[in-house]
């Protein structure tokens, strides 16, 4: 009786052995990889904002193209941004611009 509870023991005792081992071994796993699932969330958040920016560019593509359909196909919109941004004019039209008044030159009241 006395030597199967001991085997018993030394059953229960190899038994827990094993369980820890799997424990620290697990763990070891998950420290070893832990910089790997870092980086993979970086990599992730990292994809996410190029994702926004390429939106965001791909939504300023469009507007550009159809500033640029605007632009060739309608006589109009073309003279208006000629004049608007490059200050030209007809012969005999005159070009004013209004500069904003400086900081400097603001009254100040007392």
């Amino acid at each position: 009786m006395h030597a199967m509870n001991v085997t018993t023991f030394w059953n229960h005792l190899s038994s827990v052995v094993v369980f820890l081992l799997f424990v620290l071994g697990g763990l070891a796993v998950g420290i070893w990889y832990l910089p790997e699932i870092q980086r993979n969330q970086e990599l992730q958040t990292e994809r996410l904002q190029l994702e926004r920016q390429l939106a965001a560019a791909q939504a300023h593509g469009r507007t550009l193209q159809a500033s640029l359909q605007a632009f060739t196909n309608n006589p109009d919109a073309a003279e208006r941004i000629i004049r608007e941004r490059f200050g030209f004019a007809r012969p005999g039209e005159v070009v004013v611009h209004f500069e904003p008044p400086a900081a400097e030159s603001a009254p100040t009241r007392p």
